[in-house]
């Protein structure tokens, strides 16, 4: 005899409970994984950003392991040594460049050249009483001195994070093809619909890195090259700055320039004031205008607003990987709505 088929109520109740252990299982997995969440961000864009190197390596290595492994050791040196060169040499100048400007606090400078200025003495007396400069000065240039100390030396904690960075891109790099067939099962969407969620998110990262940060370290560098050539103090710690400012929707390099030029014009240096607002506001100010469009065009597909809260938000919510998880999520919801959108439109249609 078949067995009787058992009623809608405990189908229903079935599938409710399925819902709701497969909800439960995934906060737990989102726990666990949240510590390495760094780790895996920047795996995940390491291996979507050198993706195209790694397929042309598989066709001279048809071994997937070593063809894994090369790679991944070929985006350490790529990555890795230069920015750490790079980090030591602008945390040592910072502190460089901080010991000079409290020598300078404390030596009355800053105070004299305000006072020769009757309209702004009041503003820097003002300025000294509010956040007593020299101390200021002192603990900045402590901080940086044992952040430069930490850095050389390597906390535990960050080693691992890197090793766990790398440990992770040699499987995505290796397992990606499978990875991205369970994907595609897993979703509840079209293979079509899937396949351009995923197109999105690689543009997104593309965008995000390439378009972006290559902007800014053109800002940054014609900033710091102009700031090496007219003899300001520290070029690569304000280019450095300059750079990351540019990162951010709304903020820009002129942040720094501009109260620089101010600074020249006030000591006497009008020369060099005026070729240093010149080159920020026509120079650097409209690599933006002319660099963005052309490396990362529409491929981003959020306006000037959702990507400054992306960003932003995402910084603050997540730390350093909230850099690329903040405009991820944005385009992922805004796929998700149009998608939603779209069979709203088409249940109606048939209705």
């Amino acid at each position: 005899m078949k067995p009787a088929p058992r009623p809608p109520r405990s189908r229903r109740f079935e599938r409710l409970a399925l819902a709701v252990a497969s909800v439960a299982g995934f906060l737990l997995c989102a726990l666990i994984a949240w510590p390495f969440l760094g780790a895996i961000t920047w795996a995940l864009t390491l291996a979507i950003l050198f993706a195209p190197l790694h397929e042309k390596v598989e066709k001279f290595v048809r071994h997937p392991n070593i063809a894994a492994l090369l790679s991944t050791a070929m985006v350490i040196v790529v990555v890795v040594v230069p920015a750490a060169f790079v980090v030591e040499r602008l945390i040592t100048e910072a502190t460089s460049g901080i010991q000079s400007l409290q020598a300078r606090v404390e030596g009355g400078e800053l105070q004299a050249l305000l006072d020769s200025y009757p309209a702004l003495a009041p503003f820097g007396t003002w300025i000294d009483r509010q956040f007593d400069l020299t101390s200021l000065m002192f603990a900045i240039a402590t901080w940086l001195s044992n952040l430069g100390a930490t850095f050389v030396k390597g906390s535990l904690l960050q080693v691992v994070e890197v090793f766990i960075t790398f440990y992770l891109l040699f499987y995505f790099l290796r397992d990606r093809l499978a990875a991205r067939t369970t994907i595609i099962a897993w979703l509840p969407l079209t293979k079509p619909e899937t396949e351009q969620l995923l197109r999105r998110v690689a543009e997104t990262v593309h965008a995000t890195v390439y378009g972006t940060l290559a902007v800014a370290a053109v800002q940054g560098t014609l900033g710091g090259l102009m700031f090496w050539a007219l003899g300001l103090p520290t070029p690569l710690l304000w280019g450095l700055v300059m750079g990351l400012l540019s990162i951010v929707p709304v903020l820009g390099a002129f942040i720094v320039w501009i109260p620089a030029a101010i600074l020249l014009l006030l000591e006497g240096s009008w020369v060099r004031g005026l070729i240093l607002a010149a080159w920020g506001g026509l120079v650097v100010g409209s690599i933006d205008n002319v660099l963005r469009p052309m490396l990362v065009g529409n491929r981003l597909r959020l306006h000037t607003i959702p990507a400054f809260i992306s960003i932003v938000g995402g910084l603050l919510l997540f730390g350093a990987p909230g850099f690329i998880l903040g405009p991820l999520a944005a385009t992922m919801t805004m796929l998700v709505l149009e998608y939603w959108t779209r069979q709203e439109a088409l249940t109606q249609t048939r209705d």
